[in-house]
């Protein structure tokens, strides 16, 4: 049994819709980050930098791990599942998924932060996090103009970007001219394993995002 200590974030449902889609069991804690429960001292023992998602295996002496993108990979490697175990193939998906972590995941942050939650309006920051993001979202617009997937076939560095660049509307991003990014964002949010893992815990904004998607797509 994992037991995922998580809130309805990019990184959380990375993690969730992991366990969905490889079908291990897993109990759900779920933290207020308003009441910055994430912070206290039972939680920081688990994960020093205080933040959320982190998993804990029962069935492994109760390893903890903390970091989005190390949790993907240690349940990748765990299971043998989306991950190849080839070098190569391992590699691609890890290149993959570095790019979300260094790239996608920061900069979108950062555009969230500025655009969406800051009091105190900066045009310039604004400009420069959305910029970089749509930079970024199109770097993926490229890679799936000729590929399904990100590295071969669906897996952890799809979910990983998937679960950041989905939220693009949020961002105040705007990709109307990213017509693969839209295929792949589509084609991902109708398995159901992923569908699932959203609403480990659902977000407010989730039926917002889905129905621009669709609203672009014409379905």
């Amino acid at each position: 049994m994992i037991e995922l200590f998580t809130a309805a974030t990019p990184n959380g449902h990375k993690v969730s819709i992991t366990l969905e889609e490889m079908g291990l069991p897993y109990s759900l804690k779920v933290l207020d980050l308003g009441k910055k429960e994430q912070k206290q001292a039972d939680f920081v023992n688990l994960n020093p930098n205080g933040r959320i998602p982190v998993i804990r295996d029962k069935d492994n002496d109760d390893f903890v791990v903390f970091e989005s993108g190390a949790i993907l990979v240690y349940l990748a490697e765990k299971t043998g599942m989306l991950m190849p175990t080839e070098p190569k193939g391992r590699s691609k998906v890890m290149q993959w998924l570095m790019f979300q972590m260094a790239g996608v995941g920061p900069m979108m942050g950062q555009a969230n932060v500025f655009y969406r939650y800051m009091e105190e309006k900066i045009p310039a920051a604004i400009d420069r996090y959305q910029q970089e993001s749509k930079r970024l979202l199109s770097v993926l617009d490229r890679r799936l103009q000729d590929n399904q997937y990100l590295a071969g076939d669906y897996s952890i560095a799809d979910i990983a970007n998937w679960c950041w660049a989905r939220s693009y509307e949020w961002s105040g991003v705007d990709i109307d001219n990213l017509p693969y990014l839209q295929r792949w964002l589509m084609d991902i949010g109708e398995r159901q394993a992923v569908k699932k893992g959203l609403q480990m815990p659902p977000r407010a904004e989730d039926e917002t995002i889905v129905t621009g998607a669709r609203k672009m797509l014409g379905s």
